[in-house]
């Protein structure tokens, strides 16, 4: 079937064309594709219908468009998971078949605010552990993280033991982690977060917010973690009501 035999939009059959080529090898990752020009001539459409798929197929983090220079073909995603799933990063990376790693960058005890208070479900809350770590696979930076947990269900010497953030607040607790409440946020240049992460200034990141509750809905542990969405992808599954 050519593209005008199919009957949907137009944008929607370049793109499926592009990931194709993709698939089966015409265009590499990391490489540069044919300019605008070149690949409209060769798939038959017009340039503004070449811009809108190759729009919608950066918007998907298939390609990468950069001002001036071309569109580049992304890497594909090394470490996938549903985010209807509270999986560790450990557990992510490991389920790829890479070695996880961590590097810890930073660790405090810092008095809590009024809104991590109310977070916590606990208005007599003195002090927050805050600890920064960089998670690694197989030696390469992956994810940024900063998580704050109640001082009493966190301690350096206890993760360091036992390695597992969840781990180490249920055996402090002697509460379970049941779910979590997530956000996710792409995030622009960070100076700092992109320095951390080994990442070029166009390169995209996500941001996943996570508080996570006991099964009494108790606030135990907030979580931000920086992930390298050419390392990383997310999905959800939803269902019709």
């Amino acid at each position: 079937m050519t593209l005008r035999e199919d009957a949907r939009h137009l944008y929607l059959q370049v793109m499926d064309k592009i990931k194709s080529g993709i698939e089966d090898g015409l265009y590499k990752e990391e490489e540069k594709l044919p300019s605008e020009y070149e690949l409209s001539k060769q798939l038959g459409v017009s340039r503004a219908t070449l811009r809108e798929a190759l729009r919608m197929l950066e918007e998907d983090n298939i390609v990468t468009r950069r001002h001036g220079v071309g569109t580049f073909v992304n890497t594909k995603p090394l470490f996938q998971a549903g985010i209807e799933e509270l999986s560790s990063v450990t557990q992510m990376i490991k389920r790829s078949g890479k070695k996880p790693g961590t590097q810890y960058i930073s660790t405090d005890i810092l008095d809590a605010t009024e809104q991590e208070k109310r977070d916590f479900s606990n208005p007599d809350l003195e002090y927050v552990t805050a600890i920064e770590r960089i998670r690694t696979a197989d030696g390469v930076p992956v994810v940024f993280c900063i998580d704050k947990a109640p001082a009493s269900y966190l301690s350096l010497g206890k993760l360091r033991e036992m390695a597992s953030i969840f781990s180490t607040i249920e055996a402090a607790s002697e509460k379970q982690i049941a779910y979590a409440i997530a956000k996710i946020e792409p995030i622009t240049y960070h100076e700092r977060i992109y320095s951390i992460l080994q990442c070029a200034p166009d390169q995209p990141l996500l941001l996943l917010k996570q508080m996570h509750y006991t099964s009494n809905d108790e606030g135990v542990l907030y979580s931000m973690n920086y992930f390298r969405a050419d390392m990383f992808s997310f999905q959800v599954v939803r269902q019709r009501l």
